[in-house]
């Protein structure tokens, strides 16, 4: 609940971070782009304000911050005001799942992805997008997280750690995305894969057949 408080405290503070460091979010943006799957019906767990259901064309989104919610209706989002660990719709329900910057805040992530897994498809996809605590952004946000108003209560994860807890959520057929630096004139990129760039994104398929 700490964490909750904490963003619907700061709701606009977070939001004003995507202005700020506009060239970042649209990079992070094209890389979860390049792997949500097209067509479909979606749902973004912790949609926060939206800045990525938005743009992406997700209608609906689950937030636990209720100041959050309000500020993504206002993007004429449906939000419902719940938790990863307790996703508020039917089994197969949806095509896909998107999680952006989440799965280091949840309370319980092996949960959460059970529950992602419950409301997708047979072969729906759970896309997540992280940053890489292996990665030099990921060492910084470590050091620094005692100072940091938004990631103090943060467990970051390595690409291997988010791969193992999707295998035995019954996800499979891993795909990635990264972004990367370049240089001062080409700025940022996405490429394919994962062990350079600090902003992860992977794409599971269900199971056919998991629990």
């Amino acid at each position: 609940m700490a964490r909750i408080a904490t963003f619907d405290e700061h709701a606009e503070q977070y939001d004003a971070w995507f202005d700020r460091h506009r060239e970042i979010y649209l990079a992070e943006l094209a890389a979860v782009r390049e792997l949500i799957p097209v067509g479909g019906k979606g749902v973004e767990i912790g949609i926060g304000t939206g800045r990525f259901a938005g743009p992406l064309g997700i209608p609906v989104g689950v937030e636990p911050s209720p100041r959050m919610a309000e500020l993504a209706r206002r993007h004429g989002l449906l939000v419902f005001e719940a938790t990863a660990e307790a996703l508020p719709f039917s089994d197969g329900e949806f095509d896909f799942v998107l999680m952006v910057t989440v799965i280091c805040f949840l309370d319980d992530v092996e949960l959460a992805l059970r529950e992602a897994h419950r409301v997708l498809r047979p072969e729906g996809a759970l896309v997540i997008g992280f940053i890489d605590r292996e990665s030099a952004l990921g060492r910084q946000y470590r050091l620094k997280k005692d100072r940091s108003l938004f990631y103090r209560d943060a467990a970051f994860y390595s690409v291997q750690d988010v791969e193992s807890m999707l295998s035995r959520a019954g996800f499979s057929d891993f795909e990635y995305r990264q972004t990367l630096f370049r240089d001062s004139s080409s700025g940022l990129s996405v490429e394919e894969g994962h062990g350079r760039g600090s902003f992860v994104v992977v794409r599971g398929s269900k199971h056919l057949g998991a629990p």
